[in-house]
């Protein structure tokens, strides 16, 4: 499949705010076709929809309200009845509270990996698609360890396995759909700026950890998507972390 991201038609999910929105904008100033964006927060995904519309226009962005966890079918029938194939999916949507380990694993991981098989059976060249990518969204935490939040590490972990498994050669040689997995370094965005974790007392420790680390915008994770969509191979994973270019991970 052709890596020009011109006349593609991109499905992006958590993208009514800071990493989601920030994809979908580089997506669109690079030439998408179409940009589909979904969240469950609906006052924000439909004030994004007129800003972008704006800017790129009317034609190029449509918001759907959607929770990951429960509106997969419904939204994917919604979308290929209305534009028959998608080019490319962004598993973005996720969490980080320490406080429900069953929300966090359902969002970050079983969602994520649901989304993945869905679009995964649609785009197979081997079924009758035309091939396509699917970027799956991890973090640095699903590769570095820190101790504030287990349940969030292993969701991210899982999303790492997962997605070089699925996006593994032989798949790749039979299905045409590459599987790309980006890890974001931390980036300043309410999931970020107001994590939940557990122990009270490891606040203090918690913030003074992440100023050791290299922040950046969301408009960095949304260039750095754009490059990984351009040229990473399928299972490969790859890290954007302090505004610098994307960088593919050894493992």
């Amino acid at each position: 499949m052709a890596r020009d991201v011109k006349g593609k038609i991109v499905v992006i999910t958590g993208a009514a705010d800071g990493l989601g929105l920030a994809i979908a904008k580089s997506f669109l100033q690079k030439g998408a076709k179409l940009v589909i964006g979904l969240d469950v927060n609906e006052k924000a995904g439909k004030e994004a929809e007129v800003s972008l519309k704006s800017e790129y226009g009317d034609d190029r962005i449509i918001f759907y309200k959607c929770n990951v966890q429960t509106d997969l079918e419904a939204i994917y029938d919604k979308i290929v009845a209305e534009y028959k194939n998608v080019d490319l999916l962004i598993n973005n949507a996720g969490v980080l509270d320490e406080f429900n380990i069953r929300r966090t694993i359902e969002v970050n991981t079983i969602a994520l990996m649901e989304w993945t098989v869905k679009f995964y059976e649609h785009m197979r060249i081997d079924k009758g698609g035309r091939g396509g990518t699917i970027i799956n969204v991890s973090s640095i935490y699903g590769y570095r360890i820190a101790p504030y939040s287990p349940y969030y590490h292993a969701s991210k972990f899982a999303v790492i396995g997962f997605s070089r498994s699925l996006g593994h050669e032989d798949n790749f040689k039979r299905s045409g759909v590459r599987i790309v997995t980006l890890c974001p370094g931390l980036t300043h965005t309410n999931l970020a700026n107001h994590p939940k974790i557990k122990e009270e007392d490891m606040v203090p420790q918690y913030k003074e950890c992440l100023l050791a680390y290299d922040w950046q915008a969301p408009e960095d994770i949304g260039r750095g998507t754009v490059e990984i969509f351009e040229k990473g191979e399928t299972a490969t994973v790859w890290l954007v972390e302090g505004a610098r270019s994307a960088e593919k991970l050894k493992f």
